[in-house]
């Protein structure tokens, strides 16, 4: 593709969803523009029109064409930019298969579970079941000689996963979050420092105080805090 493509991305800086697209953005060292969207309740028309079905971010739009939806924009990114490094996706086809098999358990089990158990309130908080049993799986996945998920490089599962984590520390505050800790997810945690050191990742995720000033001028910590 032309080094003067278009590229915006439809973005709110809370969004971990709209993190991986950024973060692959970065990766690739593709020139774009942040187009910040004002959500939940007042999200422009520029995004209803291009994402009528979800009215959701991230949108990437490339020369005028949006694509929604991260998993789908991120694997768009890989193939249209194939020629810039890292590769996202193995070329193998085995390999292949098995990080999207990550990403939609990653997903699935990880992401929707964590968003039910932030929405819910109370001790018997809905998703907590599950985001330990799938942290418990990922755990598994990465460590010993491999230093992302997908080997040396970072890599598709990466780039789903990371964004993730920056709402753990705020978390412990609101949502008493202390079942996720370094002590619980030793490869897990080393994983994502690894990967909070490169400049793609440190760029686009939201620093802890800015996140946790957000909840809390919402009043949304626990009021001993």
């Amino acid at each position: 593709m032309a080094e003067n493509d278009e590229v915006i991305m439809l973005d709110f800086w809370l969004s971990p969803y709209a993190r991986r697209v950024q973060i692959a953005l970065e990766e690739k060292g593709i020139k774009y523009e942040i187009k910040e969207e004002d959500l939940p309740n007042n999200k422009s028309t520029l995004l209803l029109q291009l994402n009528p079905v979800y009215k959701k971010v991230p949108v990437l739009i490339h020369n005028g064409k949006p694509i929604c939806e991260s998993l789908v924009v991120l694997e768009y990114i890989d193939e249209v930019w194939n020629h810039k490094s890292p590769s996202l996706l193995p070329s193998d086809p085995y390999h292949r298969a098995q990080a999207r098999f990550w990403a939609d358990y990653v997903d699935k089990k990880i992401y929707d579970n964590a968003m039910k158990f932030f929405k819910t309130e109370g001790e018997e908080k809905d998703g907590k079941k599950g985001l330990i049993e799938g942290l418990k799986v990922m755990e598994e996945q990465v460590g010993g000689d491999r230093t992302y998920f997908g080997g040396d490089n970072i890599g598709f599962v990466d780039v789903i996963l990371v964004p993730l984590f920056s709402w753990f520390y705020v978390y412990k505050f609101t949502n008493n979050l202390n079942f996720v800790s370094q002590e619980s997810f030793p490869n897990l945690f080393a994983w994502a420092k690894k990967c909070t050191e490169r400049d793609s990742v440190s760029k686009c995720i939201p620093k802890e105080q800015k996140v946790f000033e957000h909840f809390q001028q919402r009043n949304l910590l626990n009021s001993d805090q």
